[in-house]
This record gives structure tokens, sequence and C-alpha cells, in this order.
């Protein structure tokens, strides 16, 4: 189906940084980001994992490398896997320059945590040598030592200060090939420090809500933060931070990234909360469905809505509705026009074969 006109969100243009084989600003789709959270020296569960990572959907992985043993590890799982690895960084620099050398996408320093000038200058060596991007992650919980007695606390102009100084670094060493984060676990903070950066510079911007929580509430705080920035435009490459499975991010930014109707993976459920006037148990209903449609990669809508209120109207726009009927009569729409009619016992197989035929009618 298509988009509805006022879905339209006008994205600010930045530079296109290339990560890998993938662009990010510019021009390019929004990129979906998770990090893996295994010990990164057993080399075969972190290669587990990002592959796992990239099934759901994963554009980018990210990779910490606290020591010598995860940069030699590195080597092996960039070898054995298949898309861009941004190896990520803290206090060492040479752990950096390690990463680069072994086959590593992107860099990710935190300027606070980094260390000194000719130790950032190394690393700035090592990325133009071996072709590696640079993500500055400006933290909230990590924020130059000058920079935080200046402003006293973390807030919004703190972070885009020390942003826009590692901007003007690299600059100054001749290295634009760069995106920024300027992270925080406060939504307000983390959103108006973005605000304000995005309107200082045209550098690609990297999203996210740090230490966002658990899988629930993770989600709802990135959803906020995360999605209110997005719909004004800003962003080009996604992170949602959850305590959860690394899988979970990648749905979630998907969730999001679909909901405003940017880029869309796998089939989008439009369903009711249920009430006394459904012609079947909608809950479970859409929990089945949820679980049987997870193959499908195919973006495409489905409504399952319990009764004729709003069931018709929500069919309307999606690519297979179901709007719940008396005695059994559920009407099932493709396209938004009524197809026919189905007994609730087989709503799940005829829903599935639906989805399943259109996901392939749509590949063709």
């Amino acid at each position: 189906m298509e988009l509805r006109p006022h879905r339209v969100i006008k994205r600010k243009k930045t530079k296109k940084i290339k990560i890998g084989n993938i662009f990010v600003g510019g021009d390019s789709p929004i990129s979906v980001q998770s990090m893996t959270n295994t010990i990164t020296s057993d080399a075969q569960s972190t290669i587990k994992q990002v592959n796992e990572l990239q099934e759901a959907g994963a554009d980018i992985v990210r990779i910490s490398c606290p020591d010598e043993d995860s940069t030699y590890a590195l080597k092996t799982i960039i070898k054995e896997t298949n898309i861009p690895i941004v190896a990520d960084i803290h206090f060492h620099y040479k752990r950096a320059i390690e990463s680069a050398k072994a086959g590593a996408s992107c860099l990710r320093i935190n300027p606070g945590n980094i260390g000194s000038k000719e130790k950032i200058k190394e690393v700035i060596k090592a990325a133009k040598d071996y072709g590696c991007s640079i993500r500055v992650g400006v933290n909230a919980g990590s924020l130059e030592k000058n920079i935080l007695e200046k402003y006293k606390e973390p807030n919004p102009e703190a972070l885009v200060e020390s942003a826009m100084y590692n901007i003007k670094f690299l600059e100054d060493n001749d290295f634009y090939n760069f995106k920024i984060s300027v992270k925080s676990s406060d939504v307000f903070l983390a959103t108006k420090a973005y605000e304000i950066l995005s309107n200082s510079c045209d550098y690609p911007l990297h999203l996210g809500i740090t230490e966002a929580g658990s899988l629930f509430t993770g989600t709802v705080k990135s959803s906020i933060g995360i999605g209110g920035l997005l719909m004004k435009g800003i962003g080009d490459t996604i992170r949602v931070s959850l305590s959860a499975d690394p899988v979970e991010e990648i749905k979630a930014g998907y969730e999001i990234l679909g909901a405003l109707g940017i880029r869309s993976r796998g089939v989008q459920i439009i369903s009711c909360p249920s009430c006394a006037r459904q012609a079947f148990p909608v809950i479970e209903t859409v929990k089945i469905l949820e679980k049987k449609l997870s193959h499908i990669k195919t973006p495409l809508t489905l409504s399952i809505i319990g009764c004729v209120v709003n069931g018709p109207g929500e069919a309307s726009q999606t690519d297979i509705g179901l709007t719940g009927g008396g005695d059994g009569n559920n009407l099932l729409y493709l396209s938004g026009i009524p197809h026919h009619k189905v007994a609730s016992k087989d709503i799940i197989n005829k829903v599935v074969n639906l989805v399943e035929t259109k996901a392939k009618e749509k590949r063709n």
C-alpha cells in the first residue's frame, strides 16, 4: 500500500560517508545497528551473534574491543562475517589501531576517555591508512573533564561543545569520513543535544538513547527519543540500546522506522486491543501470527481488527486485513478490497497463506 501524504518526513540532507560496503547519510536509507554482548575474544560465539543480528536485519554491527585478545579475535570475526563491523574503543587508543589493522569498517571512539590529542591523531592516521570511518561517540556519562568543569553537569550544550570540538579536530587533521552521536539516558537531554547539533553541522548523526533500560522500558524511551528526532528529519542511523537480546534492538529499530513510514521490513501488524465486541480472540491471534510470520522479510502491512467499528477502515489501508464479524463470519480484505469470509477457526492458516503469497508476489 502507498504511504499517505501526511506520513512523508522531510529528512535533513547530511554528508554521505562510507562504512564498509554501505553508505550512511545523504540520501542513503536510515540504517539500523546493534552491538554484540558476547565476549569478543570468544570469536565463534561472537560470529554466531553477528550472523543472528544480520539475519534479523542489522545493517551494521558494533563489537566491543576492550583488550588485545579482542582485537586479535576481531580479525577472524570480520573474515567470517559479511556485514560492516564497528570496533567499539574506550580508554586504550592502541585497540583502535589494532582494530583498524584487523579490518574494522569503523572505529567508535569516545573523546572523553580516549586520551591525549597525540593518541587521537594516531587513531586518525590508522583510520586513514586502513580505510576506516570513525564515529565520535559523545556521552553524557563520560564528557571531557574541562567541559564538565565548565558546565558543572552534563547538559545539551556540553554534549554539543564536545562534539563540535572533536569535529574541528578531525577536520584539522584532514579527516572527514565520520559520523557523530551525542547520547544520554535522559530523553530530554539527548534529543535537545541532537537538535542543536543538527543545526550546527551537516555530518551524519547516529541516534540513540544510551542505557535506555530493559526490553519494555528501553523500547518506550528509545521510541520517544529516536522517533521524535526522526519526525523532525534528524538522524541517519539508529541503535536502540536495550538490556536484552541484541536481536530485540533490531526489531525495535525497524518498528520505530516502520511506524514513521521511513523504512519497513517484514510484516507490520496493525491490531486492536480487543474488547467485548471482538468476534475472535484478537490478542492470542496476533501473538500466534507474529511468530508464524517472523520469517517474512518483505515489507507488508496486516490489520487484525476484532469487529466492524474500525476494521473496514484499517483494512482499506493495509495489504491484507481481517475484520471480525458475527457468527464467525470474519471478512478478509486484499489490498483494501473485501475478498472472502473466513471462520474463526481458520483465521491463522488463511492469513499466513495469504501473507506468504503476497510476499512472494512482491518479491517477484
